[in-house]
């Protein structure tokens, strides 16, 4: 770690949340946020009103992603699955695992060129019992890894789609899986241990570069390709960051953090040299299906 990054400036987005652990920037350049009754909220960074799409009864969403058609795929913690919900709040069940499987906590979903759905399932905490799940469109589900299994959190993907990078909360690490060429999982490996940290979203740039959020201590830091670790936001104070989790790059010039904090109520902003990684919106049908899957 180095000390030669000079510490980014926070900005409240204005909006009251409900203990936001999900942000996700859908493919029109809105930005969602979960909270911990089931909301889905939907709100813009140019000072927009903020509306409740949804609201999962019973529910507690954290990590979410986007299809072409901006419906939102929701992880949800309490009822263990991941819900589909229309940009007009109609909810439905995408995915919960196998019969004799279900999933235990589904964590954050990315989505591939393809239209499939990677899931972290964490798991335990310190129980090494994690997985990870891949969801083909339609909703068909299978454990795609195990060896990423130290409480599986955020993840993203790695610009030529052949690796998915993961956040283990506990060891602490941050790791990253090979995709093959017919999507089976391949080596893990360890990019970078955190000791004394629980390190919960990750988010590339265009460069390389990846965004590491810290639900404790309230840390964003950001790791080079070459291996060097900078914090770019230290807030032990806990003035503006409340254990902060998911992040996302938003802003027409995807150049704008956002970053939620689970256990307190806002979201906050921070300015970034350099845009963050296009993320896939995969076109499916409104049923989720391919047009391969309608065929079968």
């Amino acid at each position: 770690m180095t000390d030669a990054v000079p510490l980014l400036p926070l900005t409240n987005v204005g909006h009251l949340f409900d203990h936001p652990e999900a942000v996700a920037v859908g493919p029109d350049g809105q930005i969602f946020a979960g909270g911990e009754a089931g909301q889905l909220y939907r709100f813009d960074l140019a000072g927009g009103p903020c509306a409740v799409v949804a609201q999962v009864a019973g529910g507690f969403l954290l990590g979410l992603a986007h299809d072409a058609e901006g419906n939102t795929y929701a992880c949800d913690e309490r009822l263990a699955c991941v819900h589909r919900i229309t940009p007009s709040g109609q909810i439905s069940r995408y995915a919960a695992g196998l019969p004799d499987q279900p999933m235990r906590l589904p964590n954050y979903p990315v989505f591939d060129a393809a239209g499939n759905l990677y899931v972290s399932d964490s798991g335990g905490f310190g129980a090494q019992d994690g997985c990870i799940w891949r969801i083909a469109p339609g909703g068909r589900a299978a454990i795609w890894d195990r060896s990423a299994n130290g409480f599986p959190n955020g993840m993203c993907l790695s610009a030529d789609g052949g690796w998915l990078i993961v956040a283990e909360s506990s060891p602490p690490c941050i790791t990253r899986v090979a995709i093959g060429p017919d999507g089976a999982a391949g080596r893990r490996e360890v990019l970078v241990n955190l000791p004394r940290t629980v390190p919960d979203g990750v988010a590339l740039d265009d460069q390389g570069n990846l965004y590491i959020s810290h639900y404790n201590p309230n840390l964003i830091q950001r790791l080079s390709p070459d291996g060097v670790l900078d914090t770019l936001i230290d807030d032990w104070q806990q003035l503006q960051l409340v254990a902060p989790t998911n992040i996302a790059f938003g802003g027409p010039d995807r150049q704008t953090l956002v970053i939620a904090s689970l256990c307190g109520w806002s979201i906050h902003t921070a300015p970034m040299p350099v845009p963050g990684l296009r993320l896939h919106y995969p076109a499916l049908p409104d049923d989720g299906r391919t047009q391969e899957d309608m065929r079968e």
